[in-house]
């Protein structure tokens, strides 16, 4: 009997208590409906009202004891909160009351729109625009091609001058140390090149090539097109050694790479490689200039890993025969395999960035960010990774010379135009070289390679937001 009472008393005073509280909590809300009716308006006082209530309403429900009757009920009163919310929602705002303070700064205001005339506006509450759900941004492909560049494709200045200024003194210890190690071998001066010193790298400044030219004497050396050859190879060229009845055999210093009357690529080639990667003190070079030197072994030609805190560079160490004249051709001693293995592998490179560079002047068009696009799009999608800056930069040549819009608008369209221009010549396994059309730059590819590439770029061109 006792427990039971005390249980019936502690009930009473929970209602009583409850009683107590929400007659203290009702006069609270007249009070500040009663006065909010002052400041905010009708408007404002409703809003504050559904607020009071449903704010009521949830005490309530957490400190009132629930019965079987409150469970019952939980459905609807969760089903009236829901309803007042929306309520809540769909009523009008009134625009914030200015504070005095503030009255006396000057305020930024939006221009009159162009459809409306100049004249004194109505500074009463604005309705807002009814409830609705939020509209995605919808971009053009433009923009979303415009931002890919911003975001993929632009390099920061800061890492292009570290990049360059890391080549630099790497091309200075390097002359130094050939000069020293093979003084009677007349090299020519080391000058880092390649797309990050013609505004065409993307990415990442990552990559630079250091030409090492072999300084040959004039008159005795002829050079012969590689159609010419027993290779046939329209890529390469040859160097003979001339007047050798005047000047014989051991008087040019580089008479120590003939092989058949002919200056090899080879052994120069495998002569530098042997001497970057075990006769040149890297780790002391790196330490000098505050980053980590490493020749890379796994690959065929020189290159040399650089790790700095601030980026990655690859320097590609190319020896080169250079003529006198601009014109003559620019010849790499490369790796190649067969016949033309003992020819040397003409390089357009320079004329392709000087090409581009001339028609962006004259219409002061958009070619070589488009170029750099291609090689962003590319060096983001794995399937893509065969096509280089070569095969890019042969369609990017073309659609420049016979496109005449090359205005940044334009920009997008020539995207897709250059998309359909390599599914076409992937369809055929063919893509000419821009100044040398006999030579196909596809030739290197296997059908499967082809068969992916065309693939990849086809579905790209369905949906080109894919690529970005």
């Amino acid at each position: 009997m006792g427990s039971l009472t005390g249980r019936r008393t502690m009930a009473e005073f929970s209602q009583k208590r409850g009683k107590q509280r929400d007659e203290v909590l009702g006069g609270t809300v007249d009070f500040l409906l009663a006065n909010a009716r002052l400041v905010l308006g009708v408007g404002g006082a409703a809003v504050l009202g559904i607020a009071t209530l449903a704010v009521k309403r949830l005490i309530d429900r957490a400190t009132s004891p629930q019965d079987e009757e409150d469970a019952k009920g939980d459905s609807t009163c969760l089903e009236e909160s829901w309803k007042e919310l929306s309520l809540l929602k769909a009523t009008p705002r009134q625009q914030p009351r200015t504070p005095p303070a503030v009255l006396s700064q000057p305020l930024s205001l939006p221009g009159p729109s162009p459809a409306s005339p100049e004249g004194p506006t109505d500074t009463g509450p604005q309705m807002s625009p009814p409830p609705s759900s939020p509209a995605p941004l919808c971009l053009t492909f433009q923009e979303k091609l415009l931002a890919f560049e911003q975001d993929h494709v632009t390099i920061p200045a800061a890492q292009v001058a570290l990049a360059k200024q890391l080549a630099a003194d790497i091309a200075l210890q390097l002359q130094a140390y050939l000069r020293n190690k093979f003084p009677e071998l007349p090299f020519g001066a080391l000058v880092p090149s390649g797309p990050l010193y013609d505004g065409l790298q993307a990415g990442a400044a990552d990559h630079v090539r250091l030409l090492v030219p072999l300084a040959l004497e004039g008159g005795l050396w002829d050079l012969v097109p590689g159609l010419d050859t027993v290779a046939r190879d329209p890529r390469c060229w040859a160097v003979r050694r001339t007047q050798l009845e005047f000047r014989p055999r051991g008087s040019s210093p580089w008479d120590r790479f003939l092989v058949g009357g002919y200056l090899s690529p080879r052994v120069p080639l495998e002569l530098l490689r042997k001497a970057l990667v075990s006769s040149v003190n890297w780790p002391a070079i790196g330490g000098l200039l505050g980053c980590l030197i490493q020749p890379s072994m796994a690959s065929e030609e020189p290159l040399l890993e650089v790790q700095h805190e601030c980026l990655e560079l690859t320097v590609v160490v190319l020896l080169a025969v250079t003529g006198a004249a601009a014109e003559d051709p620019v010849l790499l001693a490369w790796p190649l395999e067969g016949l033309a293995g003992s020819l040397w592998l003409q390089d357009w490179y320079s004329a392709e960035a000087a090409r581009l560079r001339a028609l962006d002047a004259r219409d002061a068009g958009a070619r070589r960010r488009l170029l750099r696009l291609l090689c962003g799009v590319c060096r983001s999608h794995p399937a893509l990774a065969r096509l280089d800056r070569c095969h890019l930069s042969q369609v990017v040549l073309r659609l420049g010379e016979a496109e005449a819009d090359w205005a940044e608008a334009a920009l997008g369209q020539r995207f897709l135009q250059a998309l359909e221009a390599l599914v076409h010549s992937l369809e055929r396994a063919s893509l000419p070289c821009h100044f040398n059309p006999g030579v196909n730059l596809f030739s290197g590819l296997r059908a499967e390679e082809i068969d992916a590439l065309g693939f990849a770029l086809y579905r790209g061109l369905r949906a080109p937001e894919r690529l970005l």
